[in-house]
Parts: C-alpha cells; sequence; structure tokens
C-alpha cells in the first residue's frame, strides 16, 4: 500500500462529518480518467463524504483534481491509495459494490436506496465501503467476490450504463437521504419568510377577505357561508407565510378602503 505522508493507516481516523457517514468510504478500483475522479470527489463532496480509496489510478493530479473539483482539498488529501482492492477493503466491516451489466453468476443484488440505510448501519461498527470499477469494464467478478452485495440503480434498460460520477452520486444522494441529513422537508425558503401565519392572523386574513367580496356584491346570489368555507380550504393548502397572510387581507381592506372612497366622491 503506497500511503502519502502524514496519512493515517487507521480506516476509523478518517472519520469526518456527522457521526452517521463519517466511516462510509467510497472505493475506486483501478479508474481511468482524472475527471471521473474528480466527478466522483465533488459528488462526495455534495453529499457530505470525505473518506476515498483508490486502487492503481492510470492518473492522479491532486492539483488538476482541485481545478475540476473545486474546493475538494481535504477530500483529495486525505485519499488513501493502494496497490491492491485486498488491501484497501481489508478493515471494512460491509462493502457493496456496483455493476449495471448481469453476471452469470448470481449475487446479493438490491436497489441502491435498499442499500444505503444498511450501510449506514454498518458504518456504526467500521469503515462500509462502496466500491466502483473501472469506467470501461466495471468490477471483475473477483472484485464482486470480495462485496458483500451489489447495489443496482434502475435505469431506461435501452440505455442503462451510468458514468463513473453518475452511479457515485446517486448512491452517495440515497446515502445522504437515509442519514437524516438531507430531510425532503426542509426545502429552501425566501430571505423575507416570516414564518408560518398564526391561527389569529388566519382569522385576520379571512374577515377581512370576506369583508371585501361582500363590498364588491361578489356573494350576491351565492352563500358567503359556503364561498369563505372554499376559500378557507384553498388557503389553507396553501399554507401562506405571515407575510402572505398579511397581503391577502390587505387585498380585502384595500377594497373596502376603495369603495368608501369612491362613495365619498
Amino acid at each position: 500500500m503506497n500511503e502519502a505522508e502524514g496519512e493515517t493507516r487507521d480506516g476509523m481516523d478518517e472519520m469526518a462529518g456527522s457521526p452517521d457517514t463519517g466511516n462510509l468510504v467510497v472505493v475506486l478500483d483501478e479508474p481511468q480518467n482524472l475527471v471521473n475522479i474528480a466527478g466522483v470527489i465533488r459528488a462526495m463532496k455534495n453529499m457530505g463524504l470525505r473518506s476515498l480509496r483508490v486502487v492503481n489510478p492510470a492518473e492522479w493530479d491532486a492539483w488538476r483534481i482541485t481545478g475540476i473539483a473545486h474546493r475538494s482539498d481535504d477530500v483529495v488529501e486525505s485519499a488513501r491509495h493502494f496497490t491492491s482492492l485486498q488491501e484497501a477493503l481489508s478493515d471494512c466491516v460491509m462493502v457493496v459494490g456496483t455493476s449495471a451489466r448481469p453476471r452469470a453468476a448470481q449475487r446479493n443484488y438490491g436497489w441502491a436506496r435498499e442499500w444505503a440505510p444498511r450501510l449506514l448501519d454498518a458504518a456504526r461498527t467500521g469503515p462500509a465501503a462502496i466500491l466502483f470499477g473501472r469506467e470501461d469494464r466495471g468490477l471483475s467478478n473477483e472484485a464482486l467476490d470480495l462485496c458483500d452485495g451489489v447495489a443496482i440503480i434502475p435505469t431506461d434498460p435501452d440505455y442503462s450504463s451510468l458514468n463513473l460520477a453518475q452511479a457515485c452520486l446517486i448512491l452517495c444522494y440515497e446515502l445522504f437521504l437515509s442519514s437524516g441529513e438531507g430531510d425532503p422537508d426542509e426545502l429552501p425558503r425566501g430571505k423575507r419568510w416570516a414564518g408560518n401565519a398564526t391561527r389569529d392572523e388566519m382569522e385576520q386574513m379571512f374577515q377581512a377577505l370576506e369583508g371585501g367580496l361582500a363590498r364588491i356584491d361578489f356573494f350576491n346570489a351565492r352563500s358567503p357561508e359556503a364561498v369563505m368555507r372554499t376559500f378557507r380550504t384553498l388557503l389553507a393548502r396553501a399554507g401562506p407565510d405571515r407575510q402572505e397572510a398579511g397581503l391577502v387581507a390587505a387585498v380585502g381592506f384595500e377594497i373596502q378602503k376603495y369603495l368608501a372612497r369612491a362613495l365619498q366622491q
């Protein structure tokens, strides 16, 4: 095994980030293209993974890699280099390989989404690895023999092959979601978001809206109660924040004020 000076030999010392993902390791077996390596590192950074192991890369240039995957110096500098796959996986408590083509031998196949929580659970006790093979031919049967299972990413059967970095990103994304870091309910909010409207603010909004609609004879032959119940259902579904509820209320108030001014003229 060839290790850069100052790098640790203890896989447990590679832990970074949250406790759930610190022991997750991405292993590249004989990667052939430096751009693909950089793409893998970028995918790792996107999804909070920091531990990379590389087995006999055809090329490795830290300066060029960080030039492609910006601000990835930490992953590049801590990457561990090996001369054999067995050495790279020797301390791993679970290894999941990846493959896009059918094999003669039966393997423990599973969807990437199914393997993610199992890898995270295994990572609580030691390094758990996601293994990727060469871009041109994937993992050999000998490499797959070292795996506990094989992760499958569903794709169009007419064009099933994924780029190395694409496959890595999808696996890392599933791990990110399973770890709880990527909460799908936590979507970005605008800088002016003022928090959810309170019950009192919602009631003020409905009263102002009803008053404005009444002033323009909107209800006419319609039942105000039935119309407002529909508006309540619609606006509750929208889940307005405080600013949005205030804006709807302002519409109702302004209608009333406008008509009051018009009648005075």
